[in-house]
């Protein structure tokens, strides 16, 4: 008996020790003869020199020990009367809960002997699966967004309309909590400028994701993680900053009155509060913002082989308001289940304003005059309930969720065209309203040396589309598109995923299936597309990975994956945009999804002050799809081109990416990221339909490029940081052309003030301005130089207060 009440004292000493933060331990103690639980057993954790910690189980037999940190441990279970029971137990990096199961203890005449422990080395293990990025290190946190974040972070390149690209593709989908959202447009890249980083705690990159995140994005996922209030009480913040885009042309406007926006100013206050108590928690997240913005300058130079060459600009100048509030209410009722109710409303309205000049480059004259304004309403809101029950053991859990969201999008164009053939004024108007159903359930059970995520999901998407045309004389706009159409999506999903670690590796293996049907009906009154198109398939996707821990801080591990990207409505919507008259962009309501197959072999090194990732990566792609050029020959008045989405056959890139990071000085942090890579375009030979049928061709290419990203971080000390960001994108091979180099200069500043309440950011991105997109392109008949001189220099000054 003076043993159990010394190992006693031992346990409750250490427990409040190191009881701290790490790991938990669970399980539940039995009789083996009478299978009833044994209450008051003592379990105790051992390193190869102490009892780290212990505790007594309940009546139900039942124990927790949690705060246990990385390493490989003996947990032994003992009660008078009964054997020891001893179980090896590493605590390393993929698992944060144990479950140990049931603990059966045999009866014994022997007395209980002194406590023996077994000598085990320490042991870590790296997350070669993904890389986290702390935002509270990242100096765009007061006032920016997670676009404005994402640009300082290695791996991530930012492209035009905020599209974020990892290792040379923009095919990534975009999650928040490792679910397709609202906010994100259902893990495509939508609204990444409009979510506060405030409110943002960290962000995953997950280049090979398992199976329990949804299959799309074949560069792999981003997942954003929002900040969870721990505080009890009443907090919050309140924010506001103003910004100017736009200082410096790269390029001089074509002659207009109007011509393209420049010193663009921003105004964005936001407010966030958050009320915490033992059995509520509710949080209100807000933001408006006011502003002028160029998100589209374009050039267009058309050279065709008859000596024909013609240069036009079409400048974006936009006028925009956009509202958005998240809120919701967590309910604990009761200390394993949790309900919470939350939603998002976002409103957006915006004017653009565009006069449009055509060059005759041979004779120095302006042929046409083209002028339109847009205006749009879009937006959204949602409606999710969440269910959490956490079962006796910590970690085991399941998950449901509930979600319904309403979009929209109302459009109005105004055209009107002014040349030496036709003078007329035309209009559409596109009315859109999406209503999309999420029903998920995620179960996830911890087990001796890993764990098990299982779940199901159904996703239904239905997006009809009214058109209404005006036309004046001679109208520019294809007739016969008919005046509607309609467009649904429907996902099953099915996955089951294991995780097994061990001191010298760990291995995890998921399938997921998902059954999905899609349909695009077509006005009978459209006179180019024949058909209706509705189409289902049954796909599996498989992931694994195995890393070997050659020591505590150097990993090898090899992956294999499966992903798709599915065109949405937009990439399929049948009626044309007319934004550049002589080049209509379109989209292509026979599009099939593209397939990847991804091999990776990386490597990481820990040391004490940085880091070093380096992998090699190998993706097969089929049935890629994006916008091709075609000649429209049927047009007598003027040259017209059409950039339609289509599929373009095969492709391939094999690649090395080096991800760095290392503390310099003690005020200096040095970090960033090399991506090298061949990219392989095999030929292709398809068929354009819009507006009549003829042939297009993609030639076989093969490219070597890569892009590069380079950030140093200061901390000057009175709260004073300094960031600066550099990042280069050699020229690349593109379907059709090339895609020139491009580089950026980003800084950043941010003072805490207020004793540590209040922070001033300022941030300047590409200073230079040299970021703009350049692509050239070569069809039948014709060659392309687009050049884009999109908004991307912006300077803002923002003030944060914490209450």
């Amino acid at each position: 008996m003076r043993n159990i009440f010394l190992s006693i004292f031992i346990i409750v000493l250490t427990t409040a020790v190191f009881a701290q933060n790490g790991a938990t331990i669970s399980g539940r103690v039995l009789d083996s003869e009478t299978n009833q639980p044994l209450p008051f057993a003592s379990i105790t954790i051992h390193s190869s020199t102490q009892i780290i910690s212990g505790t007594i189980s309940g009546e139900d037999g039942r124990f927790i020990i949690s705060g246990i940190a990385k390493g490989d441990y003996i947990a032994k279970c003992s009660f008078v009367g009964y054997q020891i029971y001893e179980i090896s137990l590493l605590v390393g990096e993929l698992n944060n809960n144990f479950d140990l199961g049931k603990i059966v203890l045999s009866p014994s005449t022997e007395q209980l002997n002194e406590v023996t422990i077994q000598a085990k080395r320490e042991i870590v293990s790296a997350e070669l699966d993904k890389k986290t990025f702390n935002i509270e290190d990242n100096i765009a946190q007061s006032g920016g967004s997670v676009l404005d974040a994402m640009k300082a972070m290695p791996g991530i390149t930012v492209d035009q309309g905020g599209k974020v690209m990892l290792r040379g593709s923009d095919k990534v989908a975009v999650l928040i909590e490792g679910k397709q959202s609202s906010l994100t447009g259902f893990g495509n890249q939508k609204g990444l400028d409009n979510i506060p980083v405030a409110n943002i705690e960290s962000i995953e990159i997950i280049n090979n994701p398992s199976a329990k995140y949804d299959a799309s994005g074949m560069a792999g996922i981003i997942n954003i993680i929002y900040k969870k209030e721990k505080e009890p009480g009443f907090n919050g913040d309140v924010g506001f900053a103003s910004g100017m885009g736009v200082f410096s042309r790269p390029k001089e406007d074509l002659p207009t009155d109007l011509g393209s926006y420049s010193f663009t100013p921003k105004y964005i206050p936001s407010l966030n509060l958050n009320y915490k108590t033992e059995k509520l928690n509710f949080f209100l997240q807000s933001e408006v913002l006011f502003q002028e913005k160029l998100p589209n300058n374009e050039f267009t130079t058309r050279m065709y082989n008859d000596g024909r060459k013609t240069i036009s600009q079409v400048p974006e100048n936009r006028k925009q308001k956009h509202y958005i509030v998240n809120g919701g209410v967590d309910f604990l009722l009761s200390e394993k289940n949790t309900l919470t109710l939350s939603g998002v409303y976002d409103w957006e309205h915006h004017i653009d304003t565009a006069q449009v000049p055509f060059i005759n480059m041979n004779s120095g004259k302006r042929y046409r005059f083209w002028h339109w304004n847009e205006d749009e309403i879009t937006g959204f809101m949602n409606f999710s309930l969440n269910y959490n029950h956490e079962f006796a053991e910590p970690g085991h859990k399941i998950d449901a969720r509930i979600q319904y969201t309403k979009g929209w999008e109302d459009e109005s164009y105004f055209l009107n065209d002014s040349s030496q053939i036709r003078r007329g004024q035309d209009a559409t108007h596109i009315l859109a309203t999406e209503h999309t159903t999420n029903i998920s359930l995620d179960y996830v059970k911890p087990l001796r040396s890993g764990r098990l995520e299982a779940g199901t999901k159904l996703q239904r998407r239905r997006l009809p589309v009214e058109y209404t045309i005006t036309p004046g004389e001679n109208s520019i706009i294809y007739p016969g598109m008919g005046d509607w159409s309609d467009w649904g999506e429907d996902i099953y999903a099915g996955y089951l995923n294991y995780i097994y670690e061990k001191p010298k590796f760990d291995i995890e293996g998921g399938l997921r299936a998902e059954h999905t049907s899609i349909f695009y009906t077509i006005s009978p009154e459209n006179i180019y597309y024949p058909n209706n198109d509705s189409y289902n398939y049954f796909e599996l996707f498989p992931n694994i990975r195995f890393t070997y821990k050659l020591d505590d801080k150097n990993r090898i591990s090899a992956f294999y994956n499966r992903r798709i990207d599915r065109p949405g409505e937009p990439e399929l919507r049948i009626f044309p945009k007319y934004d550049d008259p002589e080049l209509v962009k379109v989209g292509n309501p026979y599009l099939r999804p593209q397939f990847t197959q991804i091999f990776e072999l990386a490597y990481k090194l820990r040391w004490d002050m940085g880091s070093l990732f380096v992998s090699g990566y190998h993706r097969m792609i089929e049935d890629a799809f994006q916008r091709v050029y075609g000649i429209d020959e049927l047009n007598e008045d003027y040259s017209l081109i059409n950039k339609i989405y289509q599929n373009t056959g095969s492709s391939s890139n094999t690649g090395f990416e080096l991800v760095f990071s290392q503390a310099i000085k003690e005020f200096w942090k040095l970090s960033g990221s090399f991506n090298g890579y061949n990219n392989v375009i095999d030929a292709y030979q398809g068929t354009l339909l819009f507006p009549y049928e003829r042939p297009f061709s993609i030639s076989a290419t093969t490219d070597k490029t890569w892009d590069t990203k380079l950030n140093n971080q200061f901390g000057l000390g009175k709260g004073l940081q300094i960031q600066l960001t550099g990042v280069y994108s050699a020229a690349k091979t593109i379907p059709q052309g090339k895609q020139l180099a491009r580089s950026s200069i980003d800084l950043r500043i941010k003072k805490a003030v207020l004793k540590g309440r209040g922070e001033i950011s300022f941030s300047f991105s590409d200073i230079f301005n040299d970021f703009g997109l350049r692509q050239e392109y070569e069809g039948e008949g014709f060659k392309v130089l687009y050049e884009n001189y999109y908004e991307t220099q912006v300077a803002r000054l923002g003030f944060k207060y914490k209450f």
